[in-house]
């Protein structure tokens, strides 16, 4: 087996969530060019078919679910469609997420408590309703890798920065959940993640309008660039492939090269007024 035949998926079958644009959409097409067919899902259908055309157009075939992905009943029943629709299931990519910046007294219980279940809990759904398939589905051919899920966290789940209470910790909680669920189902299923940092998705649509806001983010980024959805896509692929055969556990941190938050939300010190 050559080098770059580790990083083929031939005939595998992926789920991936939140998978109607950004990370997700090239995760997805990523995956059926190194040709897994696919499972994609998220809340807006128009925008899963533009992404199951790219699919399709590689040669693999690609079911679209158009869900509420904070139902976690909605969600856990995407690990049964894919083995229904599709046959097996060898990959989970947890790509469902994400959480508004709020100063820290505007970070209601309640807040916190609806990061956790949109970051951690959806990944827990799915990831628990598709184990069972992935170990019914028979290796394919001598040397197969085993079965992979994959989680998408941020570097801000392991870093500190002002506003990030409610996602920073969400997302660290997933990190954790990676680690521990790696050490649960091994050596069957391997389970790792990704610190991404800050990529050109529409998540950055405002940053990217504001000049000076980009000058700060590639600033404060040793590569100089924010990242490109592809760039997340290949460490997907590379966590997903016999290329990552011998990884399990570890969070891949591909940012850029930060170590700290990249962009300063401005917010203060607590004025005195707002601890009476």
């Amino acid at each position: 087996m050559s080098i770059l035949d580790r990083f083929a998926v031939t005939d595998q079958v992926a789920i991936v969530t939140g998978a109607g644009r950004g990370l997700g959409a090239a995760t997805a097409v990523a995956l059926a060019e190194a040709g897994a067919d696919v499972l994609i899902s998220a809340r807006t259908e128009s925008q899963l078919e533009q992404v199951a055309a790219a699919v399709r157009a590689t040669g693999r075939r690609c079911v679209v679910v158009a869900a509420d992905l904070s139902d976690l009943d909605a969600v856990a029943g995407l690990a049964q469609t894919a083995y229904d629709e599709l046959g097996r299931l060898d990959t989970v990519v947890n790509n469902v997420g994400g959480t508004f910046p709020r100063g820290f007294l505007e970070t209601s219980e309640r807040f916190l408590d609806e990061a956790f279940r949109f970051n951690v809990l959806t990944a827990h759904a799915l990831s628990r309703a598709a184990v069972p398939l992935m170990l019914r589905s028979a290796p394919l051919g001598a040397g197969a890798a085993q079965q992979s899920i994959v989680t998408i966290s941020s570097m801000l789940g392991r870093t500190a920065g002002r506003g990030y209470l409610a996602y920073g910790t969400a997302k660290a909680a997933l990190a954790h959940w990676t680690r521990l669920a790696a050490t649960d189902l091994a050596p069957r299923v391997r389970v790792n993640g990704i610190f991404v940092g800050s990529i050109r998705t529409s998540a950055l649509d405002y940053v990217a309008g504001q000049p000076e806001l980009m000058e700060q983010l590639e600033g404060s980024t040793p590569l100089g660039r924010v990242g490109e959805p592809e760039d997340i896509a290949a460490a997907v692929l590379y966590l997903a492939s016999r290329a990552g055969q011998y990884v399990t556990g570890k969070l891949l941190e591909v940012d850029g090269g930060i170590q700290q938050p990249n962009l300063d939300l401005g917010l203060g010190d607590l004025e005195p007024a707002a601890l009476s």
